[in-house]
């Protein structure tokens, strides 16, 4: 099993990342943060005769690494209630995959499996389950099997640490993903 995370965050070494390294320590995975590649927001193109054009951008680069993995990990910090803006334009920019001729966008990714880590601060353990419930119907839409979810509260860089139960959450994962990848 290929395993491949996407780093959400706009921050170096906050908390995101602290959850993803937690979550992958000892397993061999690739990590991708998506603050470093330039996605542009999706334009829609559903009702033009072509439906599809290339936009000159990092997406199909991102995407390309996406079509060969197994498990998929989404980490994003929670922000204004939702995902981040990295991670929002370029699961939007899946529906530019959805009509791209190269390959059946739709098909490939239902033989994926994929688990969402999500932190924030000010009560994000009920905060976040909006994005949870987003996660699930992305994951729906596209056939892909919805492992779960794990929340973490930290707010400033490093505080999730502190945070025994997404700890907790993050080694039960990590034995599972271990599991998967023998």
């Amino acid at each position: 099993m290929k395993i491949f995370a996407f780093n959400g965050s706009s921050r170096d070494n906050g908390n995101t990342e602290y959850m993803v390294g937690s979550l992958l320590e000892g397993i061999e995975a690739s990590i991708l943060d998506l603050r470093k590649y330039t996605i542009h927001p999706i334009i829609d193109k559903r009702h033009d005769p072509e439906g599809f054009s290339p936009v000159d951008d990092d997406y199909d680069t991102v995407i390309s690494q996406v079509l060969d993995q197994d498990i998929l990990i989404f980490a994003t910090p929670l922000y204004w209630y939702g995902m981040s803006g990295h991670m929002k334009n370029f699961v939007d920019r899946w529906s530019q995959s959805l009509r791209d001729p190269r390959y059946d966008f739709r098909k490939i990714m239902s033989k994926k499996k994929a688990l969402s880590l999500i932190v924030g601060g000010d009560r994000v353990y009920q905060k976040a389950l909006p994005l949870v419930q987003q996660f699930a119907l992305i994951y729906d839409f596209m056939g892909i099997e919805n492992l779960g979810y794990v929340i973490g509260s930290g707010s400033k860089p490093q505080t999730v640490q502190a945070d025994g139960r997404v700890l907790g959450d993050l080694r039960f994962w990590n034995e599972y993903l271990k599991q998967q990848t023998i």
